[in-house]
């Protein structure tokens, strides 16, 4: 026992054991140990015939104790790893008295290494048969392993998602979709590497702490650094800075980074997240879409192996081209309103929704992004992009050509949830300083913080930054689509929780 914790019956045991291991002088934890084979390798390393064995093939597996099932003088057990698991077994006659005696002091979980020949069972099962046992980590506290049945099923496995998301690490030890749900995502930041760095993006980094916050509509966290004595922000987004990277003659960039904002917290938001942006010289909004296009399709297709979802209770097509429509016709559509309309239509709107929702201290590019976000969402759930949005609510996108209350801007939606937002980037820097206005009278009639204009961006723009289209791609909300889950804690290894306290 240590300190004054209090623990159950069974750590106690297991801490027993443990002194008992360190009275023999067998070090409990291991420094390290020479592994040859995983338990996927060792199982396709096998080359005996059906019922026989191959006792050639030796192998040095490591990983948890999954299964155990003492015998006697003979002892089976299920080693597991992150590629799979086998089964190993244990004969006195083989250890010896002192080394078989040593498995009485293995408990489930416990990390260990196994050097021996393969076999194959009278069940045909692939088994080492071991030679060495090794003790790598004693586990102190069982994890929840659940019960296997006849079919290979397991029972009783970690299932509450609090304890889940709060424990990752017994998440991931014990449910293997999970592990796959990390890898998958491994994958797809991969993959979009490939894609960007096979047409001449430059991988950038910009800053996390930023004396202004910009290049979005939200709450940002706020610092402060003692040897500067400066007041700093978390990043809302890079935005900025990718696009003083454009000024300064880096033509293609793109930074898949982690964005932080103060806001609410539900299943497809969390504080910290992973964003993809990526602008390139030369281009518009147009340009964007067929990246994005030629980006998800490519990836839905690699990690899926067709442009076809089907985990949402409907098939999702990724082929191209997508559906293309625009804003204020959706806003028509669903809404029953103009996107043109007056401030109190917007209001009354709102008030039909919820009547208890507080619209009176609104600014009109709140109202436009909230009906939007009630009546038109939900509906798109094929992939589509919804383009040419209000002039209000898109600071940083150049007017629309013909239509100077809407802008060059779109968002790409699937299953009702946005997953990707471009503009062609505004470039006129007397035409920014006006947004930067906006924003800030509308910041401030929301009652949120208002960040004072950027003039150092303002001034990169003065400089001259040539047409450029850029886009932002949410890594969480993609993977969580890829994955077939529809809770952002579920693609974050350690998302954001309530304290218990």
């Amino acid at each position: 026992m240590t300190g004054t914790k209090e623990i159950s019956y069974i750590e106690a045991a297991r801490r027993e054991k443990l002194e008992a291991l360190v009275a023999r002088g067998i070090e409990p934890f291991a420094y390290r140990y020479e592994r040859t084979h995983t338990a996927r390798e060792a199982l396709e390393a096998y080359q005996g015939e059906e019922g026989g064995g191959d006792e050639d093939v030796s192998v040095s597996v490591a990983g948890r104790i999954v299964a155990l099932r003492p015998h006697g003088k003979s002892t089976f057990m299920h080693l597991g790893d992150h590629t799979g698991k086998i089964q190993v077994y244990f004969k006195r006659d083989d250890l010896g008295d002192e080394a078989y005696d040593l498995l009485k002091l293995m408990d489930l979980s416990d990390h260990i290494g196994v050097r021996g020949s393969l076999m194959r069972t009278r069940t045909e099962e692939i088994t080492v048969r071991a030679e060495h046992v090794e003790l790598l980590a004693k586990s102190l506290r069982p994890l929840p392993l659940g019960k296997e049945d006849a079919d290979g099923r397991r029972h009783g496995l970690l299932a509450d998602a609090e304890t889940r998301y709060r424990q990752r690490y017994v998440d991931l030890a014990v449910n293997s979709d999970v592990r796959e749900v990390f890898q998958l995502r491994a994958t797809v930041i991969r993959l979009m590497r490939r894609f960007f760095d096979e047409r001449g993006f430059t991988e950038v980094e910009t800053p996390v702490l930023q004396p202004l916050y910009g290049g979005a509509m939200a709450l940002p966290f706020i610092t402060h650094h003692e040897a500067l004595n400066a007041q700093l922000y978390l990043r809302i987004a890079d935005e900025l800075y990718l696009k003083r990277c454009i000024v300064g003659g880096l033509d293609r960039v793109y930074e898949i980074c982690h964005d932080f904002r103060n806001e609410g917290v539900d299943r497809l938001h969390n504080p910290e997240f992973t964003m993809l942006e990526f602008y390139q010289a030369y281009a518009d909004y147009t340009d964007m879409m067929s990246v994005l296009e030629a980006l998800v399709s490519g990836i839905v297709h690699e990690v899926r192996g067709s442009l076809q979802i089907n985990d949402f209770g409907t098939t999702l097509d990724f082929s191209v081209p997508w559906r293309r429509v625009d804003y204020a016709e959706l806003f028509q559509q669903h809404a029953g309103i103009s996107v043109f309309g007056s401030d109190a239509e917007l209001r009354a709107r709102l008030r039909s929704h919820d009547d208890a929702v507080d619209v009176d201290g609104m600014s009109r590019a709140k109202m436009l992004d909230e009906v939007f976000k009630v009546f038109v969402e939900p509906g798109l759930t094929q992939p589509t992009i919804v383009r040419d949005h209000p002039i209000e609510i898109s600071p940083f996108a150049k007017s629309k050509r013909g239509e100077p209350r809407l802008t060059e801007r779109f968002e790409f939606f699937v299953n009702g949830i946005e997953l990707a937002n471009a503009f062609s980037e505004l470039n006129d820097p007397d035409d920014q300083r006006r947004r930067f206005e906006i924003l800030a009278a509308a910041r401030e009639a929301d009652m949120a913080p208002v960040n004072v204009i950027d003039e150092d961006y303002i001034r990169a723009l003065e400089y001259g930054m040539p047409p450029t289209g850029g886009l932002g791609l949410g890594v969480d909300r993609f993977v969580m689509l890829l994955s077939g889950r529809s809770n952002i804690r579920d693609v974050i290894l350690f998302p954001a929780l309530k304290s218990k306290e």
